[in-house]
């Protein structure tokens, strides 16, 4: 079957049987669509009839708001590479006939196709045919349905699900023996109050960093924009709040966060007025904002919700309703990730793997292929250059040739004794590195004279030693510096790969390490280029903050996602990997 970019799946079951047809649906779009994913809600839709398949407004009630959370929850777990998201823009109470499903009060929730971010080139549908012979008329249906409600690509393609649906209904038939019981009065109950419609409010507002936009998202984004009739007030963190975040070097930039949001909304609900803002505090306008009625929680933010009510009443302004979402749980988390989908997971798993594609080194030999590995003091870049030594690369120790361009007879030596002065020689003329430090240490200018004179004789060590790794006939070389960014050594390597952990980890690790004071160990790490700042700069990027196993297994992936990313660019240049 042809793979499609982006599709649009339109639902079509009766909404208290969605919820076990979600799974076989959903595996079986994934197997046709594979970057983007929009579900189109419209329960007991009949695309047999030409006539009857029109757009309708679709009361939200509260079934819908559990079928759309448990719709993402599957999401998750069956095609996780998938951008999914439930459009909202035909689910709208009305003022009348709104007791059953499929009243639109003769309304028209698309005036106009809707324009998606980005737009379907196929449609998909679980639409069951009754009969064989229904399936070229059904399919004409469904495109011009689509059609009415959304801009598709020119020659939108359509795909009939059903298949799938039969074999689960089969499986259902079997294990209840064939079977069909009747409804007790309790569970009539239960269907009748699911049944019910879900109270809106004007003005809803929800918080959150919203980094790299994920399912859990989605699902507060979606109850949002369901309980919201007119603004959606969207707080997100940014500075102060993200000082303790995990991997904090990884969350995206603010405006980016933003832009993804912003285009999530437009297309889940355009009707909505949303208002997004910056918070730099836990609260923002959500304890001043006197328009505001609900606000959005999680199991984890409740007690955030409680607060913001709180310093409601103080200000004199009203409590808020508080709507509570059950966290996602993440079926593929690992030791060090949270059991929820979050985040913080998310940037974990980046971990090793290629955030940036290098830049083209045209006047660096393919063979070896030098990877530039720098960190900060403490960050465990050199543990990590030497457990990629012992997967076959070369290491070149930057540090340890900085050594030998302050020997007697080598030609950085002459020229820093004639900059510095004789009093920083010892008594066997050889440089007192620590004298020297004394003499540079807070002082940016007489620093670049050093690093003028040392930087370029180290860098050509680097290049000596890269060459005799070639001719030992290694494939890779790491080349091991802390200086590597600053001085600009990065166009001596194909990749930069960087290693980061916690400022406070990096202290307690130079303390435990160097004997120094809390106080000196901060010094030495301002004095050097911060990890966020390295990472703007990285092609991959590693972190030792965990067990040493953890490390070796963000080691493992990346030698082996590099040793790929060799193959295949051998392959471009027509040599033999």
């Amino acid at each position: 079957m042809s793979m499609f970019s982006t599709g649009i799946l339109v639902l079509t079951s009766p909404l208290h049987t969605l919820p076990l047809r979600i799974a076989p649906v959903l595996s079986s779009a994934a197997q046709v669509v594979e970057r983007t994913l929009y579900v189109h809600l419209h329960p007991d839709l009949n695309l047999g009839v030409s006539s009857q398949a029109r757009p309708v407004y679709i009361p939200p009630v509260v079934d819908l708001s559990s079928l759309i959370s448990r719709l993402y929850s599957n999401a998750a777990d069956i095609c996780g590479h998938l951008d999914v998201r439930v459009l909202l823009t035909n689910v709208r109470a009305q003022p009348t006939n709104v007791a059953g499903l499929g009243s639109n009060g003769g309304a028209n929730p698309f005036p106009s196709p809707q324009s998606l971010s980005h737009s379907p080139e196929v449609v998909l549908t679980d639409y069951a045919l009754q009969d064989p012979g229904q399936s070229t008329l059904v399919a004409q249906c469904l495109q011009r349905y689509t059609g009415h409600c959304y801009v598709c690509s020119p020659g939108l393609n359509s795909v009939l699900l059903h298949p799938r649906l039969q074999v689960l209904e089969s499986s259902e038939g079997e294990e209840s023996g064939g079977e069909v019981t009747k409804d007790t009065e309790e569970e009539k109950e239960k269907s009748r109050v699911q049944s019910e419609p879900i109270e809106t409010y004007s003005d809803v507002v929800l918080g959150g960093t919203f980094d790299r936009l994920h399912i859990a998202h989605k699902t507060l984004l979606n109850a949002s924009c369901l309980l919201a009739n007119k603004r959606f007030l969207i707080g997100v963190s940014d500075k102060e709040l993200l000082k303790n975040k995990v991997l904090k070097e990884l969350i995206e930039p603010y405006p980016q966060r933003v832009q993804r949001l912003e285009e999530f909304l437009r297309d889940v609900k355009p009707s909505l007025q949303y208002e997004i803002v910056p918070l730099f505090d836990p609260f923002g306008p959500s304890i001043t904002d006197p328009q505001l009625q609900c606000i959005v929680v999680s199991e984890e933010t409740r007690r955030g919700g409680e607060a913001v009510n709180k310093r409601r009443l103080e200000n004199g302004l009203p409590e808020l309703v508080l709507y509570e979402i059950q966290l996602i749980k993440d079926a593929h988390h690992t030791e060090i990730e949270e059991e929820k989908i979050s985040s913080s997971s998310l940037r974990s798993r980046l971990l090793g793997t290629l955030l940036s594609p290098p830049k083209p080194r045209s006047d660096v030999p393919l063979i070896p292929y030098v990877i530039g590995l720098t960190g900060g003091s403490g960050s465990g870049k050199s543990s990590i250059a030497r457990r990629l030594e012992t997967l076959g690369a070369a290491r070149i120790d930057s540090d340890q040739l900085g050594h030998e361009t302050y020997l007697p007879g080598a030609v950085a030596y002459q020229k820093v004794v004639q900059e510095f002065g004789t009093d920083i020689l010892n008594e066997d003329k050889t440089i007192n590195r620590r004298m020297l430090g004394r003499k540079v240490f807070g002082n940016p200018e007489r620093l670049k004279a050093l690093t003028d004179i040392v930087w370029p004789e180290i860098a050509l060590l680097v290049k000596k030693r890269i060459q005799q790794a070639k001719e030992e006939g290694k494939r890779v070389c790491v080349v091991d510096a802390a200086v590597l960014l600053e001085a600009g050594w990065e166009t001596l390597v194909h990749e930069v790969w960087v290693a980061t952990i916690p400022e406070e980890e990096a202290v307690r690790r130079i303390v435990e390490r160097d004997g120094v004071s809390e106080e000196d160990a901060v010094r030495r790490l301002q004095s050097q280029w911060s990890s966020a700042k390295q990472v703007q700069h990285a092609n991959v990027v590693l972190c030792t903050l965990w067990e040493p196993h953890q490390t070796q297994k963000q080691v493992q992936k990346a030698w082996n996602l590099l040793q790929q990313r060799i193959n295949q660019r051998l392959q471009e240049a027509g040599l033999s990997s």
